[in-house]
Formats: C-alpha cells, sequence, structure tokens
C-alpha cells in the first residue's frame, strides 16, 4: 500500500559560512541590515518537503507517491524520481515557471538562513487526489497556499487518513484555516517553534489539539519529539548523531520514518523512535538526499 505525498520538489543551493551569523548581525542595527557572507563551500542539491519525505520512506522499504509540480527545468529531478525506483504519476511540469529553488545558508552553529522562489509549486493545485485503494494514508506538506488547502479537503473527501505537516508554510494560514485542516487531518507534526506558533493562532495548547486528532507530534531537533495523544504527552528520546554535519532535512527524514511506521500501523511512539533515528543519520551527511540507512535498527 502506497502512501500520498503532497509537497513541493525544489533545487537546493547550500552553503556553509564558517563563522557565527550572531557575530555578523548587530541586533540594534537591523533596520537598515545591509551584510555580506563569504561562503567557501557551494553545492546543489535534489530537495522540497515531497522529494526529502519520498527519499526517506523509500530507503526504509516503503511505497511513496509523490505529487508535486516541476518547472521547464526539471527534467532532471524528474529523471532523479525514476532513478529512485519511484512513480511520477502524480508529478506535472508547469512549463512557463522554473522549479522550485531554495538558498540555504548555514553558519557553524547550524543556524540557516534560507530564501526560497517557489516557482511551479504555486500550481501545485492543479494536482488532484482521487479515491484510490491502493493509497492507505498521505502527508499535506509545505506547498503552495491553495495547493495545501485543496489537498486536505481531498484527503478528507476519499477518506484518506493524512498527516497534516504544515513546516515552513505555517505562516500563510490564520487561525481559522488551521483549525481546519486539524479537523480534517488523521495526525499532526510540527516542530517546537512551529508547535507554538500553531497554538498561538489556533488558541489551543498541544494537548487541547491532540484531542482532536488521532496524535500530536512536536519534534524538538536535538532533544527528542513530543508524542500527545487524548491530551497525554510522551517524551520519545533523541539518538546521538555521530556527527552533526547539515541540517538540511532532517525534518523531512524523520517524517518519512512516520509515514513508513503509519503505513505498517505502528503506534506513533514506535514512529518516532524510527523518526530520531533516521534525523539523527541523515543529519550527519550533506544534503537532504544524500545518506544511506546502513545499520538503521527498526
Amino acid at each position: 500500500m502506497a502512501a500520498l505525498i503532497c509537497g513541493s520538489l525544489a533545487f537546493d543551493t547550500i552553503m556553509s559560512f564558517e563563522g557565527r551569523f550572531a557575530e555578523q548581525i548587530l541586533p540594534d542595527q537591523l533596520h537598515i541590515l545591509n551584510v555580506s557572507f563569504l561562503v567557501p563551500a557551494l553545492r546543489r542539491d535534489f530537495g522540497g518537503c515531497a522529494g526529502n519525505i519520498a527519499y526517506s520512506m523509500k530507503l526504509l522499504g516503503g511505497e511513496p507517491l509523490v505529487m508535486a509540480t516541476l518547472g521547464s527545468d526539471g527534467e532532471s529531478y524528474l529523471q532523479r524520481i525514476k532513478n529512485l525506483g519511484l512513480s511520477t504519476k502524480h508529478v506535472q511540469t508547469v512549463s512557463d515557471h522554473y522549479t522550485a529553488q531554495a538558498m540555504i545558508m548555514t553558519d557553524r552553529d547550524n543556524n540557516q538562513i534560507t530564501a526560497f522562489h517557489p516557482g511551479a509549486m504555486m500550481q501545485a493545485h492543479i494536482n488532484r487526489i482521487e479515491k484510490d485503494s491502493n493509497i492507505r494514508l498521505g502527508i499535506v506538506s509545505p506547498d503552495g497556499r491553495d495547493a495545501m488547502l485543496m489537498h486536505a479537503e481531498q484527503f478528507a473527501h476519499a477518506d484518506i487518513p493524512f498527516v497534516f505537516d504544515p513546516g515552513q508554510g505555517l505562516p500563510m494560514f490564520d487561525g481559522a484555516d488551521l483549525n481546519r485542516f486539524i479537523d480534517q487531518a488523521t495526525w499532526v507534526t510540527v516542530n517546537d517553534y512551529e508547535g507554538k506558533m500553531l497554538s498561538d493562532r489556533t488558541g489551543q495548547d498541544s494537548s487541547q489539539i491532540s484531542k482532536r486528532v488521532k496524535g500530536l507530534i512536536v519534534t524538538l531537533g536535538a532533544q527528542g519529539c513530543e508524542v500527545w495523544i487524548d491530551g497525554h504527552q510522551t517524551i520519545v528520546p533523541p539518538a546521538k548523531a555521530q556527527a552533526v554535519v547539515d541540517p538540511t532535512g532532517c525534518g523531512d527524514a524523520w517524517r518519512g520514518a512516520l509515514l513508513f511506521g503509519l503505513e505498517k500501523g505502528w503506534s506513533l511512539e514506535k514512529c518516532a523512535h524510527l523518526g530520531n533515528q533516521v534525523g539523527s543519520i541523515k543529519i550527519a551527511s550533506k544534503g537532504p538526499q544524500n545518506y544511506s540507512l546502513d545499520g538503521l535498527k527498526k
């Protein structure tokens, strides 16, 4: 059975700044900010939330289906998807746009500054979710605003359980939008910052939100994650990383593991343990889709 992954496909240009952003930015001069960072290391990777999540789930042995849009420059990514053994059935090309592009700069403390050009992602709503007996569950991850709204509604109408994962797209939605997403979703996952914003905009804390879905997961980076079920919290401890090289895509790697576990019928706590392990492996590699899971214990 497959998991339908709705979200972005993007080219990531990743740069490494060898200093600290905090040492270059003067807090009392933010109104006239004008800074330049020397980035000796630069590379271009395949990225985007849908691509990264699918990569993680595929490595684990799952069956991900990517639903996304590419631009006129997206042929290499289309071939990448095929090379990974994934279907391109739900990937459409929008010829008059570029593929989404993320420019990510990371400092020595793993803080990141990102500029994002959405490009073809803003047309992702042209993809429609239909009832399909082969699709067991899905996820609405960061994508074009219209696509996220429509795909959540389409999942609900097709009676396909799904994870609502607003990620960096969360600021696009007000409290009414977010409450609607929660009511449609089966599970919700956010990081700790997004969790605070979600609570602020909906007027409900994690305990209250968890009572409206089968489970809420709040990832805490190096501190592990919180699993909330029916108002009760469980802390799932982190998995120690062998090295901290690049945090880009760690959250997506974690979500790929979440989908894999949910597809297997695991408990949320067991899914979270696997997610923490996969995230700790991913952070030891450069780029969001360049790691392997050799030696992973499921």
